[in-house]
């Protein structure tokens, strides 16, 4: 009797994860001239972030392959949104330059100390150690934090072509990125803190590691 092969790059959260990568090059693609068909498609590859989520847990089809894929995807795609922003806003280049610099170092780095988890038994800093930090990955607020973010940079993509359908004598793509702007600045501070604690413990890991070769010499 043969045992099958299972083919991780079929399995159904890979496939939505993929479905979001095309989705994203539509709208990369769209983005300096159409912002009905850019805006549409970016949105809905975020959202299938949540649904590809659900479906790795309901299948029991999560992988490191899959958590790679989201986690690149999800970066990639902010990143060609603030590329685009800071061509239509020059004067505010840095800002999103900073934005894409922590989002990509943060996320990398953070994942990154997860995988190297298992090499050694020494402890890991857990990141929900911290109270705030507890509080954030909890479901509502993580997903209030993320899709926050991602509103406070689609409406300012959206400004750039209109003001929205005014209320109170202010247009609702405006209003928009006032309210979720702070967030989106604390989101950066929440990633820098993903960072430090990514780095003590690569820091550790490399101390541990040193240590062993000094014994063994």
């Amino acid at each position: 009797m043969t045992e099958s092969k299972e083919n991780i790059f079929l399995f159904i959260p890979n496939l939505i994860g993929y479905a979001r990568i095309i989705l994203a090059l539509i709208s990369f693609y769209f983005m300096p001239f159409n912002y009905i068909v850019a805006v549409s498609c970016y949105v809905i590859s975020a959202l299938l972030d949540a649904v590809d989520g659900h479906a790795a847990r309901h299948y029991n089809q999560s992988t490191k392959f899959g958590a790679m894929l989201d986690q690149l995807t999800d970066r990639c795609g902010t990143t060609g949104l603030l590329i685009t922003l800071s061509n239509f806003y020059p004067k505010y280049m840095f800002f999103f330059q900073i934005s894409v610099t922590i989002d990509i170092a943060c996320h990398w780095l953070y994942l990154h100390s997860q995988q190297l988890r298992g090499r050694s038994s020494h402890k890991f800093q857990d990141v929900t150690d911290n109270k705030i930090m507890a509080l954030y990955y909890q479901k509502g607020p993580l997903l209030f934090m993320c899709m926050t973010n991602e509103a406070f940079y689609a409406s300012l993509y959206l400004l750039y072509f209109a003001e929205g359908p005014m209320i109170a004598g202010l247009g609702l793509f405006r209003m928009v990125a006032l309210a979720t702007g702070p967030f989106a600045v604390l989101k950066a501070i929440i990633s820098l803190i993903h960072a430090y604690v990514a780095s003590l413990n690569i820091a550790g890991i490399d101390a541990l590691e040193r240590q062993k070769i000094e014994k063994s010499q």
